[in-house]
């Protein structure tokens, strides 16, 4: 799964949180900063996690403030570990 998340998302703390959230639910990926403002995230495993992580974001429970999450589903590289923010 990637995400787009757009808002006022950096420099709020939002990669951390969101590196959290992922690593409880048992996620492998990253989140990192855009120049453009958005953070693009990026996590791998089962399907309702992904989806939980999604809700999350889209939660209004962030750090900052979330205006639109846009998401893709891809099939999985297979090669991350852990989580990271970028």
């Amino acid at each position: 799964m990637s995400a787009w998340v757009h808002g006022l998302v950096q420099g709020v703390g939002f990669r951390w949180w969101t590196r959290s959230r992922a690593l409880e639910l048992g996620l492998a990926g990253h989140a990192r900063n855009a120049r453009d403002g958005r953070v693009h995230v990026v996590a791998e495993g089962p399907r309702p996690a992904c989806e939980r992580l999604l809700s999350l974001l889209r939660s209004g429970d962030t750090p900052g403030q979330v205006r639109l999450v846009v998401e893709s589903w891809e099939p999985a590289r297979g090669d991350l570990t852990g989580f990271e923010e970028r």
